[in-house]
């Protein structure tokens, strides 16, 4: 599927400026273009076009909302400096598996100053010497290069984290549901048990009786064989 048609099949009927999110992935692009994405896509903040054969980015439109940007998979090798242009407020870009060989090539991304974020695994240019720290260097604004920091700690993942959390409220909710549930369902069976206890009560109370009218009238058949016996 060309990327023209992926994008009209992702917009699902709604407007381009309805979308925060667009996944193109494994579509085809037109001679190594973005084509069919305008800047009536005012309102995006995530693109994906993973493995899509571009080799530019020149036909980006211009996406001042746009903070993710995957590119990763391509066989883009140069052009970088439209993005400060197009995405001025980009913090994610991933550009692992491109053509990607010198420091000259990402240099433009310095003009990115919200920029907190790059990925160039798979890459010719990660087998430069001390790389990490001439990246560091050349882009001062970067928190992150390859998913670590300078101090070689790993970036959390913040989406995993988001949904853990979101697990946990939603177990918290089960156990509160559980528990409610619970409290319902022992409320008749201690009725239950309360009633028992009142049904055993007053059959020993009955039995009591019992006995002692059988007692009475043994007294009284005694006393009166005593008496015709005299």
């Amino acid at each position: 599927m060309d990327m023209k048609k992926r994008i009209h099949l992702e917009l699902r009927n709604r407007t381009p400026s309805d979308v925060k999110e667009l996944v193109l992935d494994n579509c085809r692009s037109n001679e190594g273009k973005i084509e069919g994405l305008t800047d009536e896509f005012e309102e995006l903040e995530f693109l994906s076009t993973i493995n899509v054969g571009l080799t530019s980015v020149a036909h980006l439109p211009k996406l001042n909302k746009l903070k993710k940007l995957e590119l990763s998979d391509n066989r883009i090798s140069g052009g970088l400096e439209v993005l400060a242009a197009k995405c001025p407020n980009l913090t994610h870009l991933n550009l692992s598996g491109n053509k990607i060989k010198d420091l000259s090539t990402i240099g433009p991304l310095k003009e990115l100053g919200t920029l907190k974020s790059l990925d160039l695994f798979n890459c010719e240019v990660t087998n430069l010497n001390e790389y990490r720290d001439n990246v560091f260097k050349l882009l001062p604004q970067l928190t992150y290069l390859d998913g670590y920091d300078k101090d070689d700690k790993e970036a959390p993942d913040s989406d995993a984290e988001v949904y853990a959390e979101g697990l946990d409220d939603d177990d918290d909710d089960e156990d509160d549901v559980d528990e409610e549930e619970d409290d319902e369902d022992a409320a008749p069976g201690d009725d239950e048990e309360e009633e028992g206890e009142e049904d055993e009560e007053e059959n020993e109370e009955e039995e009591e009786e019992d006995v002692s009218g059988e007692v009475r009238v043994n007294q009284i058949c005694t006393l009166m064989i005593q008496n015709n016996s005299k």
